[in-house]
């Protein structure tokens, strides 16, 4: 077994999406499903939970301060803590929020935001998915910091894990009912082009991904009970065995990224284990790569 710790104990029902804030020297991710952002410092022990209105599928960093979230409804921005204003989503009690608002709002009954991630050029390539999760209900879409977007694919089901190769000119992407990891390489308009599979998963589904400074691909594996490694021709090179059913997405964080954080999830389980919804960590797995932040 794996030397898994737990970083934070919590009871999230969609633990997603963490994302490590090289600025701020924290790890962030959200509960999908009680709308709820996490933030963790690893040095401090310092925890904070803000609550938003709608369910929020991302949140990561901008780079002047606050956040970007890919909401139910839309995109949004939350300005630094402290900057006041009103938000559409409120702070919770452990968390401050600052001023929020929409970068772009398109609801659409019966959908909602699912993961995100943010490319080298400083853009949110931002997933949506149909709560009943039907084929062809979701998005994947891209949105600069003006708040232009263009569509990426637009016959999505589960739009989840998102991430670049470390020259930029790939990107990896899961839809995760396909089983399958695909690979784009990237075309001068910055958009994905030529896509092919990358890895095929049998045990579980494929769910969020990150890249190392090897070009690695992570990928936590839905009712898989683990993290696997492959490398950048594809081929599996190393498996994390978890004690989770439902780990969701992993990021490296920690001063040198080093540390390979994992969210995880307890929504369906009937005897979910104890770490199920806590925020994972396997101390110096790897090598991670720092995460830009969104430039707008």
């Amino acid at each position: 077994m794996t030397a898994v710790e737990v970083a934070v104990r919590s009871d999230a029902a969609l633990g997603e999406g963490p994302t490590w804030d090289t600025r701020a020297r924290r790890l962030i991710w959200v509960d999908i499903l009680r709308s709820r952002i996490h933030t963790y410092d690893p040095a401090s022990g310092r925890r904070t939970v803000m609550t938003t209105e709608q369910h929020v599928g991302a949140a990561k960093p901008r780079a002047g301060g606050g956040l970007v979230v890919n909401l139910r409804d839309g995109v949004g921005l939350y300005g630094p803590a402290g900057s006041g204003g009103s938000a559409a989503g409120a702070a919770g009690a452990e968390g401050s929020a600052g001023a929020f608002r929409w970068l772009h709002r398109e609801p659409v009954p019966g959908r909602r935001a699912n993961d995100a991630a943010v490319a080298p050029d400083g853009s949110l390539w931002c997933g949506t998915m149909r709560y009943d999760e039907a084929p062809g209900g979701g998005t994947l879409s891209r949105i600069t910091p003006d708040g232009t977007v263009r569509p990426v694919l637009d016959d999505v089901s589960v739009s989840n894990g998102t991430g670049w190769s470390p020259d930029g000119r790939r990107v990896y992407y899961i839809d995760s009912p396909t089983r399958r990891i695909d690979v784009f390489d990237i075309g001068d308009d910055r958009l994905p082009v030529n896509r092919r599979p990358f890895a095929t998963v049998e045990d579980g589904f494929p769910d969020g991904l990150t890249v190392d400074a090897d070009g690695c691909v992570w990928v936590a594996l839905w009712d898989g009970g683990a993290v696997r490694r492959y490398t950048p021709d594809g081929a599996l090179d190393r498996v994390l065995d978890l004690p989770v059913r439902r780990p969701t997405a992993c990021a490296f964080g920690g001063a040198d990224l080093t540390d390979l954080y994992i969210t995880t999830a307890r929504t369906g389980l009937t005897a979910p284990h104890p770490m199920s919804g806590s925020l994972l960590v396997v101390p110096g797995a790897g090598k991670g790569l720092p995460q830009p932040a969104f430039a707008g």
